[in-house]
């Protein structure tokens, strides 16, 4: 039986020095959903993030993948449980090309004898590519980074870590600074990217949020203050009242 829940997130509090930042927030994500958190800058959604994958630690509370905890964990073991997080500028290798970039994350070279056996052979150049092409990417796979538009460094660093196959993705504002062709083109990514991993978005542009969330969770003040459909929350009074102020 496919269990209900990917990811629990349960009364997740962070504080810096008294000011709670994530104040008993819980939520919980489905496979196969795309989660997209919203909120007025300083709601702490970029906090959650840094909570689930290990880069800040939390004052109390729970965040259960599948049934590890992941807040004893480390980064590197949060990421080895299969958890992916992009951040919000992309960090692509400028000087290599997008198959080096995306040879690197492949997951054989990544300890000391995967590294000394790892080989270039069939079996890695065919799901390159075939990342390469999901990502938009295919004929550009002899171009070096640094030449890619901003949008396609964005899809790029997506296609580093689908290389890695994780089965939830956080991305933080994915689409900031893109075209609006290119905002179009990441939708209909991460709606592919959904049929087989569950993905959590930070994001502000509300029309793309429109095209992409199965689900939106509406953060202020580091508490939910609504979630449901997109249509939903923009019906909710008290959304309206404190973000669509801002």
């Amino acid at each position: 039986m496919q269990e209900r829940f990917i990811l629990q997130v349960e009364d997740l509090t962070v504080s810096f020095d008294g000011f709670k930042a994530v104040d008993a927030l819980s939520f919980y994500v489905e496979p196969n959903e795309c989660r997209v958190i919203i909120g007025p800058n300083g709601a702490g959604k970029t906090t959650v993030l840094d909570l689930i994958c290990g880069r800040t630690k939390a004052t109390a509370g729970s965040v259960k993948f599948h049934d590890q905890e992941l807040l004893t964990m480390r980064e590197d073991q949060i990421v080895n449980a299969g958890v992916g997080r992009k951040f919000q500028t992309p960090s692509v290798y400028e000087d290599l090309t997008v198959f080096e970039n995306l040879e690197l994350s492949y997951p054989k070279g990544h300890s000391v004898f995967g590294a000394l056996a790892f080989k270039r052979d069939a079996e890695v150049r065919e799901r390159i590519e075939e990342i390469a092409g999901t990502i938009f990417l295919g004929d550009q796979l002899d171009e070096k980074a640094a030449f890619l538009s901003h949008g396609q460094k964005q899809w790029l660093e997506i296609g580093m870590l689908l290389i890695q196959d994780p089965e939830l993705l956080m991305l933080d504002e994915p689409v900031a600074g893109m075209s609006v062709a290119e905002r179009k083109k990441t939708a209909e990514l991460l709606n592919r990217i959904i049929q087989d991993r569950s993905v959590i978005v930070i994001e502000h542009d509300m029309g793309f949020v429109a095209d992409i969330a199965t689900r939106v969770t509406v953060l202020h003040q580091g508490k939910t203050l609504s979630e449901g459909s997109m249509e939903r929350v923009q019906n909710d009074p008290k959304v309206v009242e404190v973000y669509l102020g801002h």
